[in-house]
């Protein structure tokens, strides 16, 4: 029996000893913000601190200021989750979207990489539309107005925004070989191509 090794994360925490000035203000800014210090997918983007600012500022806003319910905020980040494969995305997001009210069949779906079979309208419209953009860089004119028609022109802006955003952390940790906390498994599998 073989097992697969987890390879080694390419861009640990620093040191705060090795922080530069410009990393010490991002990193106090966070941690004001936050109330918590870097963690997950910023502790890369701590190498760029200005990044890891902007990078902050808009998660803040789609967490926690977007028009769109948080069921269906955090069922758009499992979907990026699952299309790159994040585990750590996964890891933080899955138990947030239970708890905002996302039915664990549809979760599961996801984590498999397959439609839900019952959906909300709304939830419908989220999937339809987070899984064209990302799959073909687009929507459709019709699953565009089902959106719209859902969350309004603000909602899909942010819907869009949440797809561009959380792509960027999942991209960055997948570069970035991120791991789980100590003794965490996020239950997300990297599908077959």
């Amino acid at each position: 029996m073989t097992s697969e090794a987890t390879p080694a994360e390419r861009l640990p925490a620093l040191p705060e000893e090795r922080l530069d000035e410009a990393q010490k203000a991002a990193a106090a800014e966070f941690f004001e913000l936050r109330r918590t210090p870097v963690f997950g997918p910023f502790v890369p983007l701590l190498r760029s601190p200005e990044l890891l600012r902007a990078a902050n500022r808009m998660g803040l806003h789609l967490r926690y200021n977007s028009t769109l319910p948080l069921r269906i905020s955090e069922f758009a980040i499992l979907l990026v989750a699952r299309e790159w494969s994040q585990p750590v995305e996964w890891h933080i997001h899955h138990p947030i979207a239970l708890e905002a009210g996302l039915d664990p069949s549809i979760v599961a779906a996801v984590a498999e990489g397959r439609r839900p079979e019952r959906m909300a309208e709304d939830e419908a419209a989220a999937w339809d539309f987070v899984t064209e953009l990302q799959r073909n860089k687009g929507v459709s004119d019709p699953t565009y107005a089902r959106a719209v028609a859902a969350f309004g022109e603000t909602g899909v802006v942010e819907l869009a925004g949440i797809c561009g955003y959380y792509g960027l952390l999942a991209m960055t940790m997948n570069v970035a070989r991120t791991a789980l906390p100590p003794g965490a498994r996020s239950g997300l599998k990297k599908l077959p191509d």
